[in-house]
């Protein structure tokens, strides 16, 4: 369907036309400020994940449970499992890990 250009009532850039209001459009005079701090939420969300981890969460550890959790994943493939795997590397899919080659 093609656009539709009606004609401005006053001109191209509408100076001059009436300005609604009512119902779709508020009067600017009962406009209300609302403002919100996103920092200040996110120091609270921050700290609320931080409370839920506990003083144990040691993150350089659970990259390294990631990591062998990686391997594991793509260890043992088929020859067959091993071009797909190549495959999905070589279009960007999955990050190339060691040699490029899936663990053994």
């Amino acid at each position: 369907m093609a656009p539709r250009n009606t004609p401005l009532p006053h001109g191209p850039d509408g100076a001059g036309a009436p300005r609604p209001t009512g119902a779709g459009r508020p009067d600017a005079s009962g406009l209300v400020a609302f403002d919100v701090d996103l920092t200040a939420q996110e120091v609270l969300r921050q700290a609320q994940v931080l409370a839920v981890l506990g003083p144990d969460w040691d993150p350089v550890e659970v990259m390294r449970q990631e990591e062998a959790a990686y391997a594991l994943l793509y260890s043992g493939l088929d020859d067959e499992q091993q071009r797909v795997y190549d495959d999905l590397v070589a279009a960007g899919v999955l990050p190339c890990r060691g040699d490029g080659r899936a663990a053994a």
